[in-house]
């Protein structure tokens, strides 16, 4: 629900009243104490949503999801001058009508500020539309992420993090605990700078549809056991985000948790953030995300112990969200346009082919500066094999057979003797050869890891999350890896 462009002036229905993240009494019905508070829960008829959104106009896309989920969100602007994002499910989605009208109810009875909230709905014929108060400054995906500016300062991290345990207390507080698939682009900010929670991840994708779509990695372990969410399942989301947070980056938890155990903080830490805070505070953090990271769900804290934990870490309470996120009040930021390198328009036409020339004559110049510790019973006796293992999988990557060179590299990162983003990079490239986009993302996100900064990584994602159909999160790691590359060249 994050505005792509900015050339509409953005109406709302709240005043601009300055909060401190410590005012918890007055989170209901938009915070205002009933002056311009949200109107009731409103059944929209489809003609009156096709005049706001244009015709479902491409051009007022602002996410979209893969095919496992189809539904797409678009920005519209109501008769009354009232901006509105409008969810539209695949048509299959809810067949029920009356089911969905009841789910959509229920979720419009919440009036929160820690919310971006549900105002309506439309169910004519197959139709199926949620409509939802629009968030003109972006999601937390892109100031963490993809920032341009400046990276997100921890205050406001810390502020974001109490703000969404507000937003789960409350929802857990009216009944509503369970919210599907947690994540950076559920996570949205309103005029004023102030972090909310999308209304929409309170309903499911569908009737029956899987409530978690993004990459198995991140997936609670219950719900890979029994396909069902949690109150707990939620709160396992949410200690991704708090590593999301800490770290700047998507860092799968199994390697977060990895860092933890062996107490290597400072790899996990983003390093814009060095001397931005206390390592109390970055301590309490971690001890907060490995909490809400158990693997058992009964060890994990509810919602009220998250806000009680958060609460006393705050910082600069008393700056303006705004001012924090370093955008205009009550505007969003003009999007640069985007000149894409040679690479990247391969990857915008995903054209694999131009891709494995660039890798083939790239090599392995990008490996240069990884830390590589090998012991000498290393050398003498695992390091032939490794580079047997390599060479193989370099010939057949050479020769375009993929599957072979899937085998070897997996042997090479199997050897664990020595670590290389570019072998990741490059069977990422013979997985979406063979049709195995969900794998080559995971390749993706690993050269990501062990290079932060490498367009590369960026660039193959790209690639994988457009083959999955999720185009809102390729265009990110698009724009990620086109600044990145940006970068290098001036350097």
């Amino acid at each position: 629900m994050g505005g792509r462009s900015s050339k509409f002036s953005f109406c709302c229905w709240h005043s601009s009243r300055k909060s401190s993240p410590h005012d918890l009494s007055d989170l209901e019905n938009g915070g205002d104490n009933g002056k311009n508070a949200l109107p009731s829960f409103t059944e929209f008829s489809l003609d009156v949503l096709m005049i706001a959104t244009e015709g479902f106009s491409a051009d007022n896309i602002v996410s979209e999801h893969g095919e496992k989920a189809p539904n797409v969100v678009f920005k519209g602007l109501l008769e009354n001058g009232h901006w509105v994002a409008v969810k539209r499910f695949n048509r299959s989605a809810w067949p029920d009508s009356r089911q969905f009208l009841d789910e959509a109810k229920a979720v419009g009875n919440l009036r929160s500020e820690r919310l971006a909230n549900l105002l309506g709905c439309c169910c004519e014929g197959e139709q199926r539309l949620l409509v939802a108060e629009f968030m003109p400054n972006e999601t937390l995906a892109k100031h963490l992420f993809h920032w341009d500016s400046q990276p997100m300062k921890w205050a406001m991290r810390l502020r974001v993090a109490f703000y969404l345990a507000q937003a789960m207390e409350y929802c857990s507080n009216k009944g509503r605990a369970i919210y599907h698939d947690l994540n950076a682009y559920r996570i949205l900010f309103d005029q004023d700078g102030n972090p909310r929670l999308s209304c929409f991840g309170l309903m499911k994708n569908s009737r029956d549809g899987k409530s978690y779509s993004t990459n198995l990695a991140f997936t609670p372990p219950e719900y890979m056991r029994t396909g069902r969410v949690t109150s707990e399942s939620v709160v396992y989301s949410f200690g991704t985000m708090l590593l999301d947070l800490l770290s700047g980056k998507h860092i799968p938890p199994s390697h977060a948790l990895d860092l933890i155990r062996v107490k290597n903080l400072s790899m996990l830490m983003d390093s814009c953030l060095e001397g931005d805070f206390s390592n109390d505070d970055g301590t309490e953090l971690v001890r907060l995300a490995t909490r809400c990271l158990q693997y058992e769900a009964r060890e994990r804290p509810n919602a009220k112990s998250l806000v009680n934990s958060l609460i006393t870490i705050q910082k600069e309470t008393e700056v303006p969200s705004h001012v924090l996120l370093g955008i205009r009040h009550g505007a969003a930021t003009p999007p640069q346009p985007l000149v894409l390198t040679t690479m990247g328009e391969a990857c915008l036409r995903r054209d694999l082919t131009a891709l494995h020339e660039i890798l083939q004559k790239t090599g392995y110049k990008d490996d240069e500066g990884i830390a590589n510790e090998l012991s000498f019973q290393m050398w003498t006796n695992q390091m032939q094999e490794t580079l047997n293992s390599k060479q193989q999988g370099d010939a057949a990557f050479r020769a375009k057979d993929f599957i072979t060179a899937i085998e070897c590299y997996t042997q090479f990162n199997d050897g664990g003797t020595m670590v290389s983003p570019t072998i990741y990079a490059r069977r990422c490239l013979c997985y979406l050869m063979s049709d195995m986009a969900q794998e080559a993302l995971g390749d993706a996100m690993q050269a990501q890891v062990i290079s932060s900064e490498w367009p590369t990584a960026f660039y193959l994602q790209s690639v994988a999350l457009f083959t999955l159909g999720m185009e809102n999160d390729a265009q990110e790691a698009l724009k990620e890896a086109t600044k990145l590359e940006g970068k290098r060249s001036k350097n």
